[in-house]
């Protein structure tokens, strides 16, 4: 049998106390009170932000936690709002050129892209590019197929956009943005429409989604092809991604029994399961990254403004135990 110290390189320390400063994976012996114990991560945890200013869903999303940019979106109708968050609050930034929902979004706050989605009434998908300089919207190159509810990662100079749909649904075309103009990338190979996404444009992810059911599938694009991932454990779809092809995550959704607040984390080969989001939503705006992501807005029974702020590795000390079932 392998023993502790052929993994670790050490034999288990007994001690009287716990460490002050253990490192992740340490474990020990507390010989006073008779119990094993280890420091590890005990998953991430959610946590609420500042309100965003307009309550909507199906909103576009750039930046980090503490630089996020929350733009366009749904109310009872299309909307311009673009709202800067700082880490606690949010302040109204320059209005979208027009009033569109359902659509993509990358970047940064200062540099941030919006592009496809769909006007109403009536509805019209769109296949409008716009770009933001931290106060301002200017209109880009447009998309080569007007779309609306697709994938999206990337920057303003190198964006992802795939899947999603319009009069065709859903479609598993991919375009690549160079900051002007958007080019044919290689196509899903499960097209898809209302699916999450994250990286960027040569290391993207696409997952989750629907066909004519919800989708547990996720793809990796290596900035010509998408490849199978692992699946999420929870098939979904209108979930908020965030983070990088190998450090994803996935944010509440829509399944089959309605809305979630389930949480995945990716590896770059399989997803875990984390911390539940504290309030059950779909189509919110992501930001940041695996560690530190940000979900904006959403839908419940109606279009929600509270924003929650996801943190991970959460680190503790836990006592080690055996079960002998």
């Amino acid at each position: 049998m392998t023993t502790f110290k052929e993994i670790r390189g050490t034999t288990v320390e007994s001690v009287s106390t716990d460490p002050t400063n253990p490192e992740v994976g340490q474990i020990w012996y507390n010989n006073s009170i008779g119990v094993l114990k280890g420091y590890q991560s005990i998953g991430g945890a959610w946590a609420s932000g500042g309100n965003l200013i307009n309550a909507r869903y199906f909103l576009g999303g750039a930046g980090t936690q503490t630089a996020a940019l929350a733009f366009g979106g749904e109310t009872s109708v299309r909307t311009t709002f673009t709202e800067e968050y700082d880490g606690a609050s949010w302040t109204a930034g320059g209005a979208l050129g027009s009033a569109i929902g359902q659509l993509g979004g990358c970047g940064t706050q200062t540099a941030a892209l919006a592009f496809g989605g769909s006007t109403y009434p009536p509805v019209a998908y769109v296949a409008t590019t716009s770009e933001y300089d931290g106060s301002t919207w200017t209109g880009g190159g447009n998309l080569g197929t007007a779309r609306s509810n697709l994938g999206s990662a990337g920057t303003q100079t190198a964006g992802l956009g795939f899947g999603g749909r319009n009069a065709t649904n859903p479609l598993g075309n991919t375009e690549e943005y160079d900051g002007s103009a958007w080019t044919t990338g290689g196509s899903l190979g499960t097209a898809r429409n209302v699916l999450a996404g994250c990286g960027t444009q040569t290391a993207g992810l696409g997952f989750g989604g629907y066909i004519t059911t919800y989708s547990n599938a996720t793809e990796e694009y290596d900035g010509a092809s998408w490849t199978a991932g692992g699946n999420l454990n929870t098939a979904r779809r209108y979930s908020t991604g965030v983070g990088t092809q190998t450090a994803g995550l996935s944010a509440g959704g829509d399944i089959s029994t309605g809305f979630t607040g389930a949480t995945e984390e990716y590896n770059g080969t399989s997803w875990t399961v984390s911390t539940a989001m504290t309030t059950a939503r779909g189509t919110g705006a992501g930001a940041g990254v695996q560690t530190a992501g940000l979900v904006s807005g959403g839908y419940i029974t109606g279009p929600v403004a509270n924003v929650e702020e996801y943190t991970n590795p959460t680190l503790a000390t836990r006592t080690i135990t055996t079960s002998t079932s």
